[in-house]
């Protein structure tokens, strides 16, 4: 029922019990309620903005630590099945740099070893592994001498590019790092022997 700009509706009221007609809101009222007022807008963009500014750094941290830790397991997988190779060869197999599916490498450590060969890392770079004396030319760690059943795998973590350390063999977590900022997803991973040599601190051995 509408009348004389009242808008009004019908209620159920239990004192008389039946329904009757009851104004609750004029015309100025209900026009006046109408959508967003620029101050109420703007509220909720500040409000939006600053849970961005929250989560959204928080999300992007979770998604590279989880990339970490996932390029680590593949690390790991790797250096268990080239010590296995080892074991039963004497050597692994040779390599030197960059990992694809055309090595010598590859081939030798596939289907027995190692059912499906990790290639890239979480940041979809190819790992590095290096065996044997190769080890010393890629002046990873500052390493300078190897063995020819010693091997290595790198990868370069979120920057793609290799980070310079310095590896103690008296010392062996020394060159282990804080991850506290999102730099530090930059660094390189190091598994050496199935050793880490170069990882987060929490993975210290």
């Amino acid at each position: 029922m509408k009348a004389a700009g009242i808008t009004s509706c019908r209620l159920f009221s239990p004192v008389i019990g039946k329904s009757v007609w009851s104004p609750f809101m004029d015309d100025d009222m209900i026009k006046k309620r109408k959508g967003f007022t620029l101050i109420e807008m703007l509220v909720v963009v500040v409000i939006i903005g600053i849970l961005a500014a929250l989560f959204v750094p928080m999300v992007v941290a979770a998604v590279q630590k989880a990339k970490q830790k996932g390029t680590m397991q593949d690390m790991n997988t790797m250096a268990k099945a080239i010590t296995e190779y080892i074991t039963d060869r004497g050597v692994p197999p040779p390599q030197d740099g960059p990992l694809s599916s055309a090595t010598a490498f590859y081939s030798a450590l596939s289907g027995f070893y190692l059912k499906v060969m990790p290639q890239n890392d979480q940041w979809g770079v190819a790992f590095n592994v290096y065996c044997g004396t190769a080890i010393v030319g890629a002046n990873v760690g500052g390493i300078t001498s190897a063995g020819d059943d010693d091997f290595m795998i790198q990868s370069f973590g979120r920057d793609r590019t290799a980070t310079p350390f310095t590896y103690d063999p008296l010392s062996p977590t020394s060159a282990f790092f804080k991850v506290s900022t999102m730099s530090d997803f930059d660094q390189d991973l190091v598994n050496w022997n199935g050793t880490w040599i170069h990882a987060p601190r929490h993975f210290q051995q």
